[in-house]
């Protein structure tokens, strides 16, 4: 089942691309947090919806909300996605086990292997504030969608 609005996050540590670990509560308790799932690093539409969020960094900045992107990937190959592309925000891997993380969030399409494209914004008490679930992948999620979720906060 899809976590909602108003559900509390699952919480989580995994692997980030910039090395060490990221843990979701500890990122939530210092400011709002933007969970981003996608399905793949280096694909077309992923690459496509994070450099918008890149370009668009301000948007989430301005909100004090910081940007999580999570995948599947390996933290290596995020690393050298977000090298590439110049991803500013945080990247974590749910490579193992493998797509632990986007199944707690109901998000997780097993007979792909993938994440499903999904956002949840997460405020200071690890409450679900908003959420946005594509489980077409071809399906991209607007920016449009983000502005209207962080004006609510």
């Amino acid at each position: 089942m899809t976590i909602r609005t108003g559900d509390q996050a699952p919480d989580f540590t995994l692997p980030a691309a910039a090395g060490g670990t990221l843990t979701l509560s500890d990122a939530w308790r210092g400011s709002p947090v933007v969970l981003v799932f996608f399905p793949l690093a280096f694909s077309g539409r992923c690459q496509a919806e994070l450099c918008e969020i890149r370009d668009n960094i301000g948007v989430f900045q301005d909100a004090a909300v910081r940007v999580i992107g999570i995948s599947v990937d390996s933290h290596h190959s995020l690393r050298a996605w977000a090298e590439q592309q110049g991803y500013g925000f945080d990247l974590v891997s749910d490579f193992w086990p493998h797509g632990e993380v986007a199944g707690a969030y109901g998000v997780f399409l097993r007979d792909r292997g993938i994440a499903a494209r999904a956002s949840f914004l997460i405020d200071t008490e690890g409450a679900v504030r908003w959420s946005v679930v594509t489980p077409d992948t071809t399906v991209v999620r607007p920016l449009d969608g983000y502005r209207e979720a962080l004006a609510t906060l």
